[in-house]
């Protein structure tokens, strides 16, 4: 008895090497290619992500910097902002203390006429009251001692 029939062994041998050969050539030779094809397209889809990952980073960084410099500016333009407030702030106070000196000088100027005014006012009293007072004392004192004089 024998366990093993050699010729039914090697056709199925034969077969099996067939069927590889066969598989390999219209199945496997395809199915390789797809899988090829489907592995490089993946690997290129992956390439492409890491680029538009690339991409997006500088973009980032491109936008973080224009950022700061964006607050770079701002920062400048509040400074400058400042500045020229506190310089039109100068200017208006020192006009204001223009105006306020040349008030003082008008008024001190006013003052002085209206002194030089009351001063000749005063004056013009006291001429018309002494002129009154002589001629008062004038009236008066021929009734006095009104006496004729000799020889005249």
């Amino acid at each position: 008895m024998n366990l093993i029939d050699i010729p039914q062994v090697l056709t199925q041998i034969l077969g099996f090497l067939l069927m590889v050969w066969i598989l390999r050539r219209y199945a496997w030779g395809p199915m390789i290619a797809t899988l090829e094809a489907r592995r490089q397209k993946i690997a290129g889809e992956f390439a492409s992500a890491d680029r538009a990952k690339a991409d997006a980073e500088a973009l980032r960084l491109k936008y973080e910097q224009d950022l700061r410099g964006i607050e770079a500016e701002k920062r400048q333009r509040i400074q400058e902002g400042v500045a020229e407030g506190q310089k039109v702030a100068a200017e208006i106070k020192a006009q204001a203390q223009r105006d306020a000196q040349q008030r003082v000088e008008r008024a001190e100027d006013e003052i002085v006429r209206e002194r030089e005014k009351a001063k000749e006012l005063l004056k013009q009293q006291v001429i018309r009251l002494s002129i009154r007072t002589a001629e008062k004392i004038l009236r008066a004192e021929p009734r006095r001692g009104h006496t004729p004089q000799a020889g005249g």
